[in-house]
């Protein structure tokens, strides 16, 4: 909804100095904000950005931005339930600088409410990402997940929900590839323990909502990739599906398969 980069050190450092009253932790948190960061743009050439000049945002992947982040959007959270909450029936679901305002028929109120607050925190609102949904009709992302319509198998009831979406699905199967890429040489062994341990942990973090469409997915992309890698390892010129097929995968080689992952965890549940 806002960014890091947005942050103002003096309103922020008020913010800290609120819960830290170590003048030595303090000094050190400011001489943070201020530290040049080097980043590379879409075409890989590196630049420093920051430095002593700064006077808003916080570093890009530094661990303590999130902390700070929340420390400041809390500025945020506090003014709405104390002035908004109750006045529109809205609730706040937010992630540091991301969030989701959950209303019924005020919603565009509480779009304008909510940019008033920001603005008043010398923050400025991400236009691109701001957009006011009916969630029975329109899907949206917030973290990870999509959030919205979904359809029960052979039924023609709606109900509303959440599932994996579809960037994140494309992401992983890019660590996937490009774990399984033509310079990989490892024992098949290792290679396949890694997979399974990115497949698990991608599982874990998306164990919310509507999973089995998703994880059929995945997992349907996971077996045409490393069957493809395994072709490579044995020069076998075809798609492999006879030397390599799905059970094989599963049985022999210990590919985690979520699918079956899944069906288990909900038949002892």
């Amino acid at each position: 909804m806002c960014s890091f980069d947005e942050i103002p050190h003096a309103e922020l450092m008020r913010s800290v100095a609120r819960r830290i009253s170590d003048a030595k932790v303090l000094r050190l948190i400011k001489l943070w904000l201020k530290a040049p960061v080097e980043e590379c743009d879409e075409k890989g050439n590196r630049r420093l950005t920051g430095g002593k000049g700064q006077q808003k945002g916080t570093p890009q992947g530094g661990v303590a931005s999130p902390l700070l982040a929340n420390i400041y959007m809390r500025r945020f959270l506090l003014a709405w339930q104390q002035h908004f909450a109750t006045k529109l029936k809205a609730h706040v679901v937010n992630y540091a600088d991301d969030m989701v305002i959950l209303c019924r028929g005020t919603a565009e109120k509480a779009k304008e409410a909510a940019e008033k607050i920001i603005m008043g925190m010398k923050l400025r609102m991400n236009q691109e990402k701001t957009r006011v949904v009916n969630a029975w009709r329109q899907p949206f992302d917030f973290l990870g997940y999509t959030f919205g319509p979904c359809y029960a198998v052979r039924s023609p009831d709606v109900y509303l929900g959440a599932k994996p979406s579809k960037t994140r699905i494309k992401r992983l199967y890019g660590k996937v590839r490009e774990h399984l890429s033509r310079s990989n040489t490892d024992p098949y062994e290792e290679v396949i323990a890694t997979l399974n341990w990115m497949l698990a942990g991608w599982a874990q973090y998306f164990s919310y909502g509507t999973l089995t469409r998703a994880y059929r997915a995945v997992d349907w992309l996971v077996e045409r990739r490393l069957r493809g890698w395994l072709c490579r390892r044995h020069k076998d010129q075809g798609r492999g599906t006879r030397h390599f097929p799905t059970n094989k995968l599963y049985r022999e080689y210990g590919l985690v398969c979520l699918a079956n992952r899944l069906a288990v965890q909900r038949s002892n549940a």
